[in-house]
């Protein structure tokens, strides 16, 4: 995608883009293909069985995971189990995001799945629907892991209980990459396990970072805890910079984690020979739909393992945010956390005394990129939210680059990125483009 804004004459651009890769001819098949050879798993027709109750775990609208594909393809496998239409709940991941509206949950898996099968959203608050229990045999700082770790109810005494989730494999700022089990574990968390997991104790450490999975605390939680809670099988996919499905595996969370690690890092990773005065980001939509989401671009950019943007270097986000800062609980809290902050130092430093809620885990990132950055927000719906999230508005790309110039002054590099969170830079000097 090229950079369309007319840049100073003395300011050079470079363009990184995820790898290309051919798209898969046919998701639909190719999953069909994936769930009849899974990865160190029976087949799922033969996991279940007539009388199992069956959860099908999937992922909000604020991730892009092709659902309305993966999800009736896992339908269909149940199907052939024999397993009845009342047996099979369908949950969305929505963590502490808002609750999901009747038309994404179409747009989601489809009219005739919504039509015929129980779907309903996560609720964090509801003892109904979930039951907790201790949470034990885990790897990392076990005594200070809460009680209050989820396991869905319809699973408990119930040795015939199955759940599955689906789940997209991509860069992800604490788990390293996402998909695996963290739908279950953290898009089916309570307020007290993505608070703690989200907090300065996870995130302040050296493994907790964006594309490191060996040596990630957060990362052998959510896999320990998926084990834990039973988690039996997933359905996964990598997508490329444009939302197209390049790899799909179904079966073992971690055997089909593992292996579209490594396909995501042959198309996400890429080499960059400098760190940048400037960079800019245009984010893709879900993630554009509200400021929470979208501030992941410069928390990516400038706390990468390798930032492509040097200390003092302006970060330019182009996001739409319609939602403002978010409805959800958590979104809520990362926006009065940083509106209400007088002094970002303070308030990293009363995260770590005190930790973060969830939510607040974005602020604290967040804040760490703006004590060495400006970041400007261009063409966001909501510019007061911008404001107060201690950023910068701008109405045009032009604006905010007038912007920049005024900080970097002349001769400046600029990095552009159309995928920003599909593009992992990875600053290596001897590279060559």
């Amino acid at each position: 995608m090229m950079f369309s804004a007319k840049l100073p004459p003395d300011w050079s651009l470079t363009t990184i883009e995820p790898n290309r890769s051919l798209p898969l001819p046919g998701l639909r098949l190719a999953t069909e293909a994936a769930l009849a050879e899974p990865l160190q798993s029976q087949r799922l027709r033969d996991l279940a069985t007539p009388d199992a109750r069956v959860c099908i775990v999937f992922t909000d609208a604020t991730r892009a995971c092709p659902d309305h594909v993966l999800v009736p393809a896992l339908l269909s496998e149940l199907q052939a189990a024999g397993v009845r239409d009342e047996k099979i709940t369908l949950l969305c991941a929505t963590g502490l995001h808002r609750p999901s509206t009747r038309d994404e949950k179409i747009a989601k898996l489809g009219q005739a799945v919504v039509d015929r099968y129980r779907v309903i959203d996560h609720d964090p608050h509801n003892s109904v629907m979930l039951r907790r229990e201790a949470t034990r045999n885990l790897h990392f700082d076990l005594e200070h892991l809460p009680i209050g770790a989820e396991i869905p109810r319809f699973a408990r005494n119930d040795t015939q209980a199955l759940i599955i989730a689906t789940g997209v494999v991509e860069p992800h700022q604490y788990a390293g990459y996402s998909g695996g089990g963290k739908t279950v574990v953290i898009g089916c968390g309570d307020e007290a396990t993505i608070s703690f997991t989200h907090g300065p104790q996870y995130l302040d450490h050296p493994g907790v970072r964006l594309g490191k999975v060996d040596g990630n605390p957060f990362q052998q939680f959510v896999r320990d805890r998926a084990r834990q809670i039973g988690l039996k099988f997933v359905v996964n996919v990598v997508l490329d910079g444009d939302g197209q499905a390049i790899a799909v595996r179904a079966g073992d969370p971690i055997a089909v984690h593992d292996e579209l690690i490594r396909v995501a890092r042959s198309i996400y990773e890429v080499e960059v020979p400098q760190s940048y005065d400037v960079v800019i980001a245009k984010v893709d939509p879900p993630k554009d739909v509200n400021l929470y989401q979208a501030s992941r671009a410069p928390t990516y950019i400038g706390l990468s393992a390798t930032p492509p943007i040097r200390s003092g270097g302006v970060i330019i986000v182009e996001a739409r945010c319609p939602e403002g800062a978010g409805q959800g609980m958590g979104e809520q809290s990362f926006l009065n956390a940083l509106a209400q902050a007088s002094d970002l130092r303070q308030l990293l430093n009363d995260f770590r005394a005190n930790g973060c809620r969830a939510g607040e885990q974005r602020a604290f990132m967040l804040a760490q990129v703006l004590l060495k950055h400006d970041v400007i927000v261009v063409g966001s719906e909501c510019p007061d939210v911008v404001r107060a999230c201690k950023m910068i508005a701008a109405d045009s790309i032009d604006d905010a680059i007038d912007r920049a110039r005024r900080t970097i002054g002349t001769a400046a590099r600029v990095l552009y990125l159309p995928h920003p969170l599909h593009t992992l830079p990875i600053v290596n000097p001897l590279s060559a483009f």
